[in-house]
């Protein structure tokens, strides 16, 4: 059963050793996210699993030891998720390696940790029992949901300016702000594509997870620097 959930954006910005200079930025942002951490580790799950983003490759579960790597990035900053070491397994994806860069900085020790790589075009149905699917792994589950809103919030943001992706990101962070598994299945898949909103399927899956549990939600950030929407909130 799922007994919490903690919702973050996955921009490997937020390592401070990628974003260098521009670190101070998002400060208030990882903040935040330390915030959303905290109310996972007084859950006290049984099982954590970091839910995010993932191209095919990435896509599936990843074991607890598995690791990414933020080369890809300019960095030479590896990650671990959880503490176990794996048996050779293929990397994380970046969305998994930000959840675990933050596991790490919060130094997590509460329950073991497994990985899920969603992809992005995965239809509502099939996320929500996906999430049904998480919740019922354990007694008591916690999702650590990485994924982003849209990218389409100013000139300069990476898809550019559209009209449409603040409405968007206003009624996703309404239903992650106030724990609404409907409000969430509700988010248009399509336009979700369209606004490169990658973290729509995750946030399905949490729906998923959610439903019958009466989890009560709270929102601890939401702004759109780079024009990318950043969301962090947490369901108790």
């Amino acid at each position: 059963m799922l007994v919490a959930a903690a919702v973050c954006p996955c921009p490997p910005l937020l390592v401070p050793e990628v974003a260098a200079g521009a670190a101070p930025e998002l400060d208030t942002l990882r903040d935040a996210c330390a915030d959303a951490l905290g109310v996972l580790t007084a859950a006290r799950p049984d099982l954590l699993i970091v839910i995010g983003p993932a191209d095919h490759a990435g896509r599936g579960p990843h074991p607890e030891g598995a690791t990414g790597t933020f080369k890809g990035f300019g960095v030479d900053l590896g990650v671990r998720l959880g503490r176990e070491k794996a048996v050779a397994h293929r990397r994380l994806p970046p969305s998994l390696a930000v959840g675990a860069w933050l596991l790490a900085r919060a130094q997590w020790a509460e329950a073991p940790v497994e990985g899920l790589g969603v992809g992005e075009p995965l239809e509502t149905g099939r996320c929500t029992s996906t999430g049904r699917d998480l919740a019922a792994r354990a007694d008591r589950v916690a999702l650590l949901v990485m994924g982003d809103g849209s990218a389409c919030r100013t000139l300069k943001a990476p898809g550019y300016l559209d009209d449409r992706a603040e409405a968007f990101d206003a009624a996703a962070a309404h239903a992650l702000g106030t724990a609404d598994p409907d409000a969430l299945i509700a988010l248009d898949e399509s336009l979700a594509y369209e606004l490169k909103a990658a973290g729509r399927a995750p946030w399905q899956v949490l729906a998923g997870a959610a439903e019958g549990a009466g989890l009560g939600g709270q929102l601890l950030y939401e702004d759109a620097p780079y024009g990318v929407g950043y969301l962090v909130a947490t369901w108790s």
